[in-house]
């Protein structure tokens, strides 16, 4: 491309937070958008925010995201005359790219060939070399026999890396530390490329084990200037898959910064990129030494943190670019203010290795004057088809310490209800003394939580508050109890005040709750008392006083559907605690509880990827029953009792809602 391209109309080829952003810069330089959605995404806002929406297909990505001739036939029906990729999907497809040109629209982004070139870590790294930046020593040659490959192996020698050639996300890599496991290491990770990438290609490269992952953010024109932003630190990472990123690399010697960003400009040159792109690198603290990784040819997930630094809008400039408008800034007017942290917001529950959330948003309450991209809001549902981050929150502060301190704060004023989300687990993550000295790395959060991580509950006296909460959601502020109460007051024995009494649903003995706003009296199972005076709550804050001491906590009270459940601010973090009244705990009883012991349900919505058990069969507790996937993971579903298999209502392939009924078991002690 070049010259100057005349479009009015974007078509963006993605969803959820990134479709929103891309909708917000196209509205920055006057431009319409469309977008394009599945089934499953009807209601989502990226939807109702566009100028023009068209449904392209079904839930399943196949059908709809990375469905090239829909995308394509969308922008012809409604005159879009560019298409934006977003990042994932058909992001780095060289062939989108391709025929997003030939069927004459501009592509925004950079060339179907440097795409290509890229995409392939073995061509990347080759380029990267003749450009002269320094590679991990490694086998990338074309020779992919077993006995190339394990020759090449012990000369490399341990530890080492088998990666997959089309690779990304960690997907087709395996860490071998001794030879005998080199034949199966490779095996694998041949197989797992295939599956994921449909190219078994793979190369070695020597592994670092303490290293940290710093990117530099490049942009180029179509005129042949090339700057480079600055660079990032995403080293706090879970299975290759970035948590936090920050921006710049903090604790980097200054002589490493600048080679690392030269180099990267280098690279971008020699491959004539155009548009916003990304090169990554392996920094190696030990011996100084920083190594190319790869080249990220698209918009990526961290980008604020760049933007927040610089205060330059990325995909402003990648509209602009893709007009053919040069760069109107030089390497030297780019500055960089101050210190940004990003955290991605996951539905998933890092306290149950990460298992993924699903359900509708019930409550949806984000701090203020911090910047927030998300996909979501109170009401939309979260569903297994697609990725779990749902929202990214970005902080700005003049240093490290003040933006580590700004985003915990920031995490410490979400609430949010009806899906699970990873922000306590963030928040432990920027507390953790080894992130604030710098001693994090990219395989390090096991040594950061050595006996796996617990996510924080309410105390016994936020407990209190939570049930104090709820007690002036449901008694108005100056009520008699016995006025509001309704069915499940409490008849005062004579001479005393009436209570009413809240159950935490982890608990046999109630919160019990006494007097009004202006002398509010808890007392705990235990016997602890607290008393509030002039308690309150006003929208979502509790407020009062405790021995003429004012307090104030945030506290947003949501019904689920048997109990309510309480969102309380805590010097540990925001918590949720669910609490029944005596009326609830009537109809849990009436219901005989929850749960069935011998029935395996599905805890979300998924895809049946296996099932490993027959009519028949004999189990013991914990054995996997099902194999269920959402949200790209794989859910190994056990076995809640020991027994026989007597009902399967599932197969491989099936859609199932959550709680829907798989496998009927005749438990081992009727047996």
């Amino acid at each position: 491309m070049a010259g100057e391209m005349s479009f009015t109309r974007v078509l963006i080829a993605n969803r959820g937070e990134i479709a929103r952003r891309i909708q917000r810069g196209c509205r920055k330089l006057g431009l319409e958008s469309v977008a394009v959605f599945s089934d499953a995404d009807r209601d989502a806002p990226f939807v109702a925010e566009a100028d023009h929406a068209v449904c392209i297909g079904g839930a399943a990505p196949s059908d709809s995201y990375l469905n090239v001739e829909a995308i394509l036939e969308a922008a012809r029906a409604t005159g879009a005359g560019a298409v934006h990729p977003g990042y994932g999907f058909l992001s780095e497809n060289a062939g989108f790219a391709a025929a997003v040109e030939a069927a004459g629209l501009v592509f925004i982004g950079p060339e179907p060939d440097a795409i290509a070139r890229m995409g392939s870590k073995i061509e990347a790294k080759a380029a990267a070399e003749a450009a002269g930046v320094p590679v991990l020593p490694g086998y990338r040659g074309e020779d992919q026999s077993d006995a190339r490959l394990l020759q090449e192996a012990e000369a490399l020698g341990t530890p080492f890396l088998v990666k997959a050639s089309a690779g990304g996300g960690g997907r087709g890599m395996r860490l071998v530390s001794d030879l005998g496991d080199a034949p199966e290491a490779i095996a694998s990770a041949r197989a797992e490329a295939q599956s994921a990438f449909g190219d078994p290609a793979v190369f070695l490269e020597r592994y670092a084990p303490r290293a940290r992952h710093v990117e530099v953010q490049v942009l180029g024109d179509t005129h042949g200037t090339v700057l480079h932003l600055g660079d990032r630190d995403c080293s706090l990472q879970r299975n290759h898959q970035k948590l936090i990123e920050e921006a710049p690399a903090a604790d980097l010697p200054e002589a490493v910064r600048d080679r690392m960003r030269a180099a990267a400009v280098r690279l971008a040159q020699a491959i004539g990129y155009r548009s916003a792109g990304t090169v990554e690198y392996l920094y190696d603290p030990g011996r100084g030494e920083y190594y190319f990784l790869e080249m990220n040819t698209r918009l990526q997930v961290e980008h604020p943190v760049t933007e927040a630094i610089t205060g330059i809008d990325l995909v402003e400039w990648q509209l602009r670019i893709a007009r053919g408008e040069p760069l109107a800034l030089t390497q030297g007017d780019v500055q960089f203010d101050g210190h940004a942290i990003e955290i991605r917001i996951a539905a998933e529950n890092p306290a149950e290795n990460f298992h993924p959330e699903t359900g509708e948003i019930t409550l949806w309450a984000p701090p203020a004057d911090v910047r927030l991209d998300t996909g979501v809001e109170c009401g939309s549902v979260v569903g297994h088809h697609y990725d779990s981050m749902i929202a990214k929150l970005i902080v700005h502060a003049p240093d490290r310490t003040g933006a580590i301190r700004r985003a915990i704060t920031a995490i410490d004023a979400f609430a949010v209800g009806g899906v699970g989300l990873n922000l306590a687990y963030q928040r432990a993550l920027l507390a953790h003394p080894d992130f604030a000295a710098f001693r994090h790395h990219t395989s390090g959060l096991p040594e950061m939580f050595p006996g796996g991580w617990t996510e924080p509950s309410a105390d016994p006296r936020d407990m209190a508050f939570a049930a104090m909460a709820l007690h002036l959601r449901l008694v108005p502020a100056g009520a008699s109890p016995w006025e509001s109460l309704g069915s499940w007051r409490l008849t005062a024995p004579a001479g005393q005040s009436g209570a009413a009494f809240y159950w935490d649903t982890t608990k046999d003995e109630p919160i019990r709750m006494y007097g009004s706003g202006s002398g509010l009296t808890a007392i705990q199972p235990d016997g602890q008392t607290i008393t509030v005076e002039s308690a309150a709550l006003t929208g979502c804050r509790l407020s009062g006083r405790i021995d003429g001491v004012p307090f104030s906590r945030i506290a947003y009270v949501v019904r689920a559907p048997s109990h309510w459940r309480v969102h309380l601010q805590t010097p540990a973090g925001m918590t949720a605690t669910d609490l029944r009244t005596l009326e609830d705990q009537h109809l849990q009883r009436a219901t005989g509880g929850s749960g069935v012991a011998d029935l395996l349900s599905a805890p979300m919505p998924g895809a049946v990827a296996e099932v490993r058990v027959a009519l028949g069969d004999r189990v013991k507790a914990g054995d996997t029953l099902v194999v269920l996937e959402a949200m790209k993971l794989l859910q190994s579903l056990p076995a809640p009792v020991a027994g026989v298999v007597t009902e399967i209502y599932c197969a491989p392939g099936d859609t199932v809602a959550g709680h829907a009924p798989l496998i009927k078991l005749d438990p081992e002690e009727n047996t």
